[in-house]
């Protein structure tokens, strides 16, 4: 339900909200709607009052409300922005035309498709790539778990057959300094919102570019001490549509919700694709072909540069 009421002074602000059906039919229809607002009322409180009030067929994205899940993301008079954060009251004289993000397919009303992006996400591995000679035992150090049961727990094996508990468990882990941390922190505060996908005017011109967040969670790991997969990764930066169309714009950084840096993690994905290029050649030539992995759904990376 919408936590919009009337003000004591009766205010309401213009919405402008795009309309269109999951048919096409009705791309470029904009429907208007005068919404009562306060100062707490944000633009997501104003797109569920129209929808509790006005029409219930109105379709839009959200989930959190705290500028955590990064579900909704509109355009607002052109701009990306996050509708749980964004406050109407900013825009009372000129009124708002809310628009579904740039740059992604719209499926209905507010409501564009993610699964391009999600197969650029997964091209990038974006997880821990493992490396086993880099775990190291914690001497002297007690376990972070240990307590009643863990013996028991200790004899339970994994899927595969063996011992994980026992091998990586209580004894043994990746020491990590707060310099370390620090290092891949910043990306790893990426939401997903695609609101950088939206304003990079790149986009435009190379739809199948990887994107700045895509890049940047690409970052989150290659910055990260424990990991293991940064020539993997490079070997998908590095072709027509890695991290090369980005001319450094620094439109993605300047539209972040939560203060990524994406042109920074762009131009390391550059410099990190031409630093290993050596090394990821000896690696073609020295080790037997690898499988080639499945296609990832809607997503292309070209030919290596």
């Amino acid at each position: 339900m919408s936590d919009v009421t009337p003000s004591a002074e009766g205010r309401t602000v213009r919405l402008e909200v795009a309309r269109t059906s999951p048919d096409g039919t009705d791309a470029g229809r904009r429907d208007a709607f005068d919404v009562p607002y306060d100062d707490r009322t944000s633009v997501l409180d104003a797109l569920q009052w129209v929808k509790d009030h006005a029409d219930p067929t109105l379709t839009f994205r959200w989930s959190c409300k705290m500028a955590v899940c990064g579900s909704c993301g509109v355009m607002v008079n052109g701009r990306p922005v996050l509708g749980c954060e964004t406050f109407v009251r900013g825009y009372r004289t000129s009124g708002l035309v809310i628009e579904p993000l740039a740059h992604a397919e719209v499926l209905r009303d507010l409501v564009v498709d993610t699964d391009t992006f999600l197969g650029k996400l997964a091209a990038v591995q974006p997880w821990l790539v493992p490396d086993g000679a880099t775990r190291l035992p914690l001497v002297d150090a007690p376990s972070p778990v240990a307590g009643p049961g863990d013996e028991d727990a200790a004899d339970l094996p994994t899927p595969d057959g063996t011992d994980a508990l026992r091998a990586h468990g209580p004894t043994s882990g990746h020491r990590q300094t707060p310099g370390e941390l620090a290092a891949f922190k910043g990306f790893a505060e990426c939401i997903d919102c695609m609101l950088c996908y939206a304003a990079c005017p790149q986009l435009d011109v190379a739809p199948d570019f990887l994107g700045p967040a895509v890049v940047a969670t690409a970052r989150r790991w290659d910055d990260d001490s424990r990991d293991a997969g940064e020539l993997d990764r490079a070997d998908v930066l590095d072709t027509e549509f890695g991290a090369w169309p980005c001319i450094q714009v620094g439109a993605c950084t300047q539209v972040c919700p939560k203060g990524v840096d994406p042109a920074r993690a762009l131009r390391d994905a550059q410099r990190v694709a031409t630093d290993t290029w050596d090394a990821r050649e000896r690696r073609r030539t020295s080790e037997p072909p690898r499988e080639v992995e499945p296609q990832y759904p809607g997503w292309s990376p070209g030919p290596a540069r």
